[in-house]
């Protein structure tokens, strides 16, 4: 070898050196293999030849020595491009430890033909020998023990083995071809371990490897991999296998994928991408199509779950999307699909009329004779990938579309009119797009296939302008003419399309809901002054509608109706029809409506029609008619059940309308006989009654008036009866006055007797201002002393109803309640003294806060009296309902009365009385309850800061200036004390009202 290789050697000098291995180097063939050095190894190697550990001892020895030669050598003499192809061999020492390691290693083998560990460390080292030196990459975490195909073949692709360097494929073919020579040895040996596979199948992945091998070979190699192994490993060959395919492109693609999703359709997603791909020269878009419809459908039956998450809709999507895009190659043109609809309907008809044969499938399965039930897979051609014929595009989207997908027809409806026009089809595409403007159900849809509508009619019109403006020099004038009149037609077209966009949305609507009486009236109005269409529309909407099932308003379609032909058509410039308008409306009283007083204004505007052409008889029959009571009135006026014809004669609504109709055309008689068949019929309100007798009272029928109420005081309870009483009493009043007082107190009497508590005030309060008008003073007042007891709570005495908070004062407004009218009354009638017996009775009825309140003005009217004990006694008493912190106004009051009229003894029962009643109050309860009053009030602050006005000022100014000696003590440090607590300031005094005492007193 070194006779070959010259100083500066050239390829062919070189390449001549090939194949190094074959035949195998030995010492006597190649006589620098072994050194005198490894001679002691050899003869070991001759003592012990069954011993692997001398055998892989000596190989490691090789091994370590050729590394350090190789790194022991100088640079190459070689140019870097003879050096690039020949890779891991370029340098002698490199050359020369191959030839020692396959001698080795061979030698070995011959000995241990059977071990795997031998065998693998061989192919490594001749695989670097050859493919140079592999990369290997860092990797985080473990791997999936059992990955699902999809995410196996993205793991193996990140994987893959990549090589630095490595051997030419055809300057050194020899060697590949001996290292895949090796392989097959091994595999020969080794047949069922997948390692010594995949380190095979790894080499045709490299970028050297010769086009001999890397095709045909590689193939053959990965079927026999899939033949040997047992199906357990067949995932780990399949995922490189797919791989290799997809490197590979072409058929090579198609066939390895075929035969890998008869088994596994869990990466036909994938497969399609592939076929589409943008970087593949020949796409398949029909096969792709072919296997998403396929998808598709099963996702539908629940049989296939996309690895993706994508849903069916979504596949069917993808399938939509490739027709678009490759609408020649994948779809039937407009003669072929004719001829397959009529065959699909024709098919349809005879199996309708066919009878039914028997079964072949149960539950999905085919029936056998023996054995287990096979699932049944009927054969479509739509649906084989190796299939050539094309798609009936409309059927597909009828059938696994527009029939399963209700929701998403407008992106159905556009894909299928956007494959005809990418086919050149454009009339086709305009009728698809008005069928699917026609069937549509959700103005979303609407809209998207409208939207695509216009768009496609302007872009044909952009079209025919542009090559008006730019015409071919073959054209001539007859072709010019005849683009502008399909331009001129075009345009025209797009008009109209533009002009029924509210008649479409309207139908769209009405297909939705067809008893949506609101978008019928909108359609009426579409029409503008077009009777004939208006009176078509109106028609179709009656005809349409079912009334159980109609939105509100139904009757007024029937009503607007009539009103069309009544006032002559939309502008009035037509002749009046009334018999048509009354053929309506008496069509109308016979539809069974959802309400009765639908059916009653039905009646009711009939009347007002006749009434509007003075036709004063008519409508009275109308409504008579309308208001015939039949026999058997003992008709639930809510149960649904029944028609709305067998209720009418209990609608309030009608018989209201005819009764003022009677008053209005009628007599007095007519009128009153209507009145009495309402309260006959018991469906009068309080509001019937109060006209009724109103009428009557117009009329000079007072007594009857006054029987009228009194009816509909037995009507009515509480608290509707307490209107009519109020209303009966004061029209009794105002008529007789005092000329029927025995009459009137037993009306009165009548109406305080079921009387609730809440309502019986303002009778009370008329009754007794009628016996002080025209009774006697002395039952009057009984009847306040009555009043006390009957009425509410709330009536009898009620501190305050309504604060008013301005920007600077607090102004309470007080009510006028029983017992301050009964106080009032006695007081003007019998004098002070008389009110003693109502405040005391009143002490005892009110509730604790009303009392102290009531103790004020009790005390008030004993001190007017002078009755300063009296007085005194009422503070006292009151004194147990009034915490200090919560009402200050009441302790402010009484220390004020004792300033003035007290002595030091009473003062200081005051105070002591206050500081008992404080410590009866002291508890958490009462120190939150102080503290939210004086937030929501601030009654403290107010009471305490300024006297209610300036003479109440003064007037405690002087009554201060007088009386403070007599409240002095003999002793000189309590009078310190006093003036130290009325001098000290108010954040320091525990209790401003607090008179401090030695201890020496008692």
């Amino acid at each position: 070898m070194s006779a070959a290789v010259s100083e500066n050697p050239s390829l062919e000098a070189l390449t001549s050196q090939f194949p190094l291995t074959f035949p195998l180097p030995t010492p006597t063939t190649h006589h620098d293999l072994v050194s005198t050095k490894d001679l002691h190894r050899e003869e070991d190697l001759l003592r012990n030849p069954a011993s692997f550990r001398h055998w892989w001892a000596a190989i490691q020895t090789v091994k370590e020595s050729s590394a350090a030669e190789q790194r022991a050598e100088g640079p190459s003499d070689l140019s870097p491009e003879i050096a690039a192809l020949l890779g891991p061999l370029s340098s002698p020492a490199a050359r020369k430890s191959l030839q020692r390691q396959v001698y080795l290693y061979e030698a070995a083998i011959a000995q241990f033909p059977g071990s795997f560990k031998l065998w693998k460390s061989y192919l490594q080292t001749r695989m670097t020998f050859v493919l140079g030196k592999r990369i290997t990459k860092k990797k985080a975490g473990g791997r999936k023990k059992f990955p699902e195909m999809r995410e196996a073949l993205e793991d193996e692709k990140e994987d893959l083995e990549q090589w630095e360097g490595g051997l030419d494929g055809v300057v050194g073919w020899e060697e590949w071809r001996l290292l895949i020579a090796t392989f097959e040895r091994a595999l020969m040996w080794l047949p069922r371990m997948p390692r010594l596979w995949l380190l095979y199948l790894s080499i045709f992945n490299h970028p050297f490897c010769p086009p001999q091998v890397s095709h045909t070979h590689a193939r053959r190699t990965y079927d026999r991999a899939l033949r040997t192994l047992p199906p357990s490993l067949h995932g780990r060959i399949w995922s490189r296998y797919l791989l290799w395919a997809e490197s590979k492109g072409g058929a090579t693609t198609v066939s390895v994928y075929r035969r890998y999703l008869h088994v596994d359709p869990s990466i036909t997603e994938r497969y399609t991408g592939i076929l589409l791909a943008p970087t593949n020269p020949a796409p398949r878009p029909l096969e792709a199509a072919k296997l998403l419809l396929n998808l598709a459908r099963k996702a539908a039956r629940g049989e296939y779950t996309s690895p993706e998450g994508k849903s069916p809709y979504q596949l069917l999507g993808e399938f939509l999307d490739v027709v678009e895009q490759y609408a020649e190659e994948v779809g039937m043109d407009v003669t072929d699909t004719d001829v397959s609809n009529d065959s699909i309907a024709k098919a349809a008809e005879e199996g309708a009329s066919r009878p039914p044969a028997e079964p072949v499938t149960v539950d999905g399965k085919v029936i056998r004779f023996g054995g287990p039930a096979a699932p049944a897979t009927p054969y479509d051609e739509d649906e084989d990938p190796r299939s050539p014929r094309k798609f009936n595009v409309e059927d597909i989207i009828r059938k696994d579309g527009l029939e399963v997908y209700k929701d998403q027809a407008g992106r159905l409806w556009t894909g299928l009119a956007t494959f005809w026009i990418k086919r050149g089809e454009f009339e086709r595409a305009k009728v698809t797009f008005e069928r699917g403007l026609a069937s549509v159900l959700t103005i979303r849809d609407f809209t998207q296939i409208f939207d695509a509508y216009a768009e496609f009619s302007e872009s044909l019109i952009s079209a025919l302008m542009e090559s008006l403006a730019n015409p071919d020099e073959d054209e001539d004038e007859e072709d010019v003419k005849e683009t502008e009149k399909e331009l001129d037609t075009k345009m025209k077209e797009f008009e109209e399309l533009m002009d029924r966009r509210p008649f479409l949305v309207n139908d769209v609507l009405l297909r939705r809901n067809p008893n949506d009486v609101q978008e019928w009236e909108k359609r009426v109005a579409l029409w503008g002054d077009n009777d004939e269409k208006v009176a078509e529309t109106y028609t179709e909407a009656l005809a349409t509608i079912n009334p159980r099932r109609a939105t509100t308003n139904f009757h007024h379609l029937y009503i607007n109706f009539a009103k069309f032909y009544e006032e002559g058509g939309t502008k009035g410039e037509a002749e009046t029809d009334f018999d048509s308008a009354r053929k309506i409306l008496d069509k109308a009283t016979k539809v069974n409506f959802k309400t009765v007083d639908e059916l009653a204004e039905v009646w009711c505007e009939w009347a007002e029609m006749e009434i509007r052409h003075e036709n004063y008889d008519e409508a009275i029959r109308v409504m008579q008619r309308a208001a015939a009571v039949p026999k058997n009135t003992k008709v639930n006026y809510f149960d649904h059940a029944l028609p709305v014809q067998a209720r009418l004669f209990k609608s309030l609504k009608l018989w209201s309308f005819y009764v003022d109709l009677e008053e209005s055309l009628g007599t007095v008689e007519t009128a009153k006989a209507v009145y009495d068949k309402i309260l006959d019929l018991r469906i009068a309100n309080a509001q019937i009654i109060v006209n009724y007798a109103s009428f009557l009272e117009e009329n000079k029928y007072y007594e009857e008036s006054f029987k009228v109420y009194e009816r509909g005081t037995e009507l009515f309870t509480f608290p509707v009866s307490f209107e009519i009483w109020n209303i009966y009493l004061a029209k009794f009043v105002k008529r007789y006055g005092g000329s029927k007082i025995e009459r009137a107190r037993d009306l009165f009497e009548q109406a305080l007797e079921k009387c609730p508590p809440k309502h019986c005030k303002s009778i009370f309060l008329m009754y007794a201002t009628y016996e002080e008008e025209h009774g006697l003073a002395k039952r009057a007042m009984s009847i306040y002393d009555r009043a006390t007891s009957a009425v509410a709570d709330e009536d009898k005495f009620e501190v305050c109803t309504s604060t008013v908070i301005t920007n600077t004062t607090k102004v309470l407004t007080y009510s006028i309640q029983i017992f301050t009218i009964y106080i009032a009354k006695a007081t003007s009638n019998y004098g002070l003294p008389a009110t003693r017996p109502i405040y005391e009775r009143a002490l005892e009825i009110l509730p604790d806060k009303q009392t102290a309140e009531m103790c004020l003005r009790f005390a008030s009217m004993e001190r007017k009296l002078g009755e300063i004990d009296r007085a005194r006694a009422i503070y006292a008493h009151a004194s147990q309902f009034c915490d200090p912190r919560v009402l200050p106004k009441f302790w402010q009051e009484w220390n004020t009365f004792e300033i003035e009229t007290g002595s030091e003894d009473t003062f200081r029962e005051m105070l002591r009385i206050k500081r008992s009643v404080q410590a009866q109050f002291n508890t958490e309860a009462s120190y939150l309850a102080a503290q939210m009053a004086a937030k929501q009030s601030g009654q403290e602050t107010e009471a305490e800061a300024a006297p209610a006005d300036a003479m109440a000022a003064a007037e405690r100014q002087a009554a201060g200036a007088v009386k403070a000696p007599a409240f002095v003590s003999a002793k000189q440090n309590t009078n310190v004390r006093v003036e130290e607590a009325e001098t000290r300031p108010a954040a320091a005094q525990g209790n401003e009202d607090e008179i401090h005492i030695s201890d020496d007193e008692d």
